[in-house]
């Protein structure tokens, strides 16, 4: 376990402190800007694409918690290829994030921290909760993305295309989830997941 948690603690600098690579194409490389967005568009796009990178760094830290306690290995090879994408998602955001002359949130490290501790503590808690929690995180973060969708400004087709993408792939993680044998959560759990959802937009969108 010591060896493992080593692991983790590497992984969680490297998902900190390195620049994501992705092994497919960025969704947005084939993508012309062709209207110029103005000063407030671009500070409101980064700032939108800043939570969605923050949303992909608590995912990294959510998957490696849970796959850490998880017992199935089929349940731990689903959460590892989740987390592969999620730092495809992470490559994405950072370069959209550096075209439109914003930065990541630097309060990174702290949401990494919480959602690793609160992945751990869903794995320990059996492989139906821990897929169920999985299953619903990528519900909640498609609804998120659909938001992030229609507040984008209209010319803003490079970041449009990231997110369409990134919710494809949610989408695909849900339903392994389900298929796996993931249970439905109880409304207070979901209701709670929400509200930490909603403290980490309001502050990263600043911050």
């Amino acid at each position: 376990m010591l060896d493992r948690l080593i692991i983790e603690f590497d992984k969680g600098l490297k998902t900190l402190a390195s620049n994501a690579h992705s092994i497919r194409p960025h969704p947005d490389e084939n993508i012309k800007q062709n209207i110029e967005l103005s000063l407030d568009e671009k500070r409101h796009a980064a700032a939108l694409m800043r939570i969605n990178h923050c949303g992909e760094v608590c995912a990294q830290a959510l998957y490696n918690g849970q796959a850490l306690t998880a017992k199935n290995p089929q349940t731990v090879s689903a959460l590892e290829q989740a987390s592969k994408e999620e730092t495809e998602h992470l490559a994405w955001c950072e370069k959209r994030i550096q075209e439109l002359n914003g930065r990541t949130s630097l309060l990174n490290p702290i949401w990494y921290a919480g959602s690793f501790t609160l992945g751990a503590i869903a794995g320990a808690l059996g492989d139906k909760w821990n897929l169920g929690f999985l299953a619903e995180t990528e519900r909640q973060v498609g609804a998120h993305l659909n938001r992030h969708l229609d507040e984008l400004p209209v010319a803003d087709d490079k970041s449009k295309a990231i997110l369409e993408q990134m919710k494809t792939d949610e989408a695909q993680h849900a339903a392994t989830a389900i298929h796996l044998g993931g249970t439905e959560l109880p409304s207070i759990v979901k209701m709670a997941m929400q509200g930490m959802s909603k403290i980490m937009t309001s502050t990263t969108y600043h911050l």
